[in-house]
């Protein structure tokens, strides 16, 4: 019998000591806090909320996110005041970066390849009322004339607030193709902008707006449907798409009044940044950085879902956890691989 407990006892011992490891190991983050941020446009919530979560099931101790401007966010990531956001769009916010950023911070994953299409959408009934091909289109007198919204002779474009990547772009465009005697950008908050946009066209009005995926606009305003992707002129370059033009004309772009259709903007690669520090630190954090991915499709529902009114966190919250029942299989692996990289 003695034989016997003392065999039991060793089984049991060696089990202890295979599974201990195990058990650590699910919890790589435990005791180590991370300090997030999250950029200023609501439709980049989601993945923010869904990388948090990601963080804490494998241990860590994540704060609530700071909602930063670009540029500050890059400068406080670069300093180590702030460790990791999911919203950095390249080439798009390369002129952002500050000059030290690469020996301090990186890129990490694709939260979603080529997912950043930006460009100008027109009401189709006057693309085709008025024959509406390009931006240049808008400096004809009937044109600006259909679109001027308070009556000051410009036609009015929804556009992008103060310390938007985009709202610099749209900024080159007035200049380099001389339309700022023609067109007014609207740079109040985006979401008001386009709340009275969609009163607009429910009114029957023209409406003329900018807007980016994933996003919620493209759901409401469904391209080739109710709007159109129009044209830029033709492709001139700021410093920052330099060095991506051929990003700038793309082709099979649906509800685009030609194909291919010259955007004016980068397609971009929505990617994680981080402090290197940090990375270098927690194993565990770079592999779910460099494998976590999301559909636009189903960026877009979930933006959807908060401009119909579920925009608070606890509803963020929520979409989080219908979307990981959904995807449990995937979820699991992304979790496995993170813990393994722990090792």
């Amino acid at each position: 019998m003695k034989s016997m407990a003392k065999a039991l006892f060793l089984v049991l011992v060696s089990v202890a000591l295979l599974a201990s490891p195990a058990m650590a190991n699910d919890k790589p983050g435990k005791g180590i806090t991370l300090k997030p941020a999250r950029a200023t446009w609501n439709t980049g919530f989601f993945q923010e909320a869904l990388v948090r979560r990601g963080l804490t099931e494998l241990g860590y101790d994540v704060e609530k996110p700071k909602d930063l401007a670009n540029p500050i966010f890059y400068k406080s990531v670069t300093f180590g005041d702030l460790d990791y956001w999911t919203n950095g769009w390249f080439p798009m916010h390369n002129n952002q970066l500050p000059k030290d950023f690469y020996d301090k911070a990186d890129k990490y994953g694709y939260v979603a390849k080529a997912g950043g299409l930006q460009g100008y959408l027109v009401s189709k009934k006057d693309v085709e009322k008025f024959n509406i091909k390009s931006l240049d289109d808008f400096k004809r007198p009937e044109v600006k004339k259909a679109f001027d919204k308070n009556g000051d002779g410009k036609a009015d474009l929804t556009a992008c607030p103060p310390g938007w990547g985009c709202e610099k772009t749209i900024s080159h465009h007035m200049n380099v193709y001389d339309l700022a005697d023609h067109i007014n950008p609207v740079k109040a908050s985006y979401e008001a902008g386009m709340a009275s946009t969609i009163g607009a066209y429910k009114n029957g009005e023209p409406v003329f707006f900018y807007t980016w995926t994933p996003n919620w606009t493209v759901f409401k305003f469904q391209p080739g449907k109710d709007v159109m992707w129009i044209n830029v002129p033709k492709i001139v370059p700021d410093d920052a798409q330099k060095t991506a033009v051929e990003r700038m004309t793309v082709a099979g772009v649906k509800g685009a009044v030609s194909d291919p259709i010259k955007l004016g903007f980068v397609v971009s690669d929505i990617r994680i940044v981080a402090n290197k520090e940090m990375i270098a630190k927690n194993p565990a954090v770079k592999k779910f950085f460099e494998i976590f991915t999301l559909p636009l499709l189903d960026i877009n529902a979930q933006n959807t879902k908060m401009n119909e009114g579920q925009k608070s966190q606890k509803y963020i919250e929520k979409h989080v956890d219908e979307w990981i029942a959904d995807n449990q299989d995937k979820w699991n692996g992304w979790l496995a691989e993170a813990r393994k990289a722990s090792k």
